[in-house]
């Protein structure tokens, strides 16, 4: 008899991401924020981190139809704070990750 099939519950979707996600969007993330931490915090900009991944083989398209770019659960669920902050209408700025330390 096969296996049933269950929805996933909401506690569980950090690590399917972190399980289904290529690992060249963890290590590219990985990568920007060892470059970029300094004083406890990381920024990165999504741009950058985009280009990274399509340097390491990535479809840009696919990247943003399959979500890959929706990390901030499953680094915060590793202890990081981490705020995303996208330009809104009439604004005009480069959207950013921002990776902090907690705060003990």
């Amino acid at each position: 008899m096969p296996d049933k099939v269950r929805p996933i519950r909401p506690d569980e979707v950090e690590d399917e991401k972190q399980r289904t996600f290529p690992k060249e969007v963890f290590e590219s993330f990985n990568e920007l924020i060892t470059q970029k931490f300094s004083s406890g915090h990381a920024t990165i900009k999504q741009d950058d981190v985009v280009e990274l991944m399509v340097k390491k083989g990535l479809k840009e398209e696919e990247i943003f139809v399959k979500g890959w770019l929706d990390v901030e659960a499953v680094y915060r669920k590793e202890g990081w704070e981490v705020k995303y902050d996208k330009p809104g209408y009439n604004e005009s700025y480069p959207a950013i990750f921002e990776f902090k330390r907690p705060r003990k």
